[in-house]
């Protein structure tokens, strides 16, 4: 396989039905600007509709990918040598770790919107990350995908 080629890959898309906030707010934008006249409304609609499917597509941009040597996740680029055991969680679990038993200086990549996620230890002594969390709608592949690489 080629080095570049992703061992994994997956990009954290916002749900479908959150692209409905985008119509309202273009119906929102439309009827603040309603008084100045027809126009206004009609710019403010295609305005606000604009400014809020360009937030949403951001959001849901990020992705996670397992490529070469490296995980990706997000902006962040972490080399598999600073990585230990990779952990699936289930909804349950998931809940907790970004929550009570979550740990502030952990790197969190965080989708609430996906209710699994998988957390992978950072063995990098000079790093003071304890551990990735990383939302994941696929926490089984990604954890496999980094345990393959990780024990060659």
């Amino acid at each position: 396989m080629h080095p570049n080629t992703p061992q994994y890959a997956e990009r954290l898309t916002a749900p479908r039905a959150w692209w409905a906030l985008v119509a309202i707010a273009g119906l929102t934008s439309g009827l603040i600007v309603m008084p100045l006249g027809v126009l206004a409304m009609l710019i403010g609609l295609a305005v606000g509709a604009a400014a809020g499917a360009a937030g949403l597509s951001t959001y849901g941009s990020a992705q996670i990918r397992v490529v070469g040597d490296a995980l990706v996740a997000g902006d962040a680029r972490i080399p598999l040598s600073a990585l230990g055991a990779a952990e699936p969680l289930d909804a349950e679990e998931t809940v907790a770790w970004r929550s009570h038993k979550a740990d502030p200086r952990a790197f969190m990549l965080l989708r609430s919107y996906i209710p699994t996620a998988v957390r992978v230890e950072v063995t990098d002594p000079a790093d003071p990350t304890p551990y990735l969390y990383l939302s994941t709608r696929a926490p089984e592949r990604l954890a496999a995908a980094l345990l393959s690489l990780l024990h060659l």
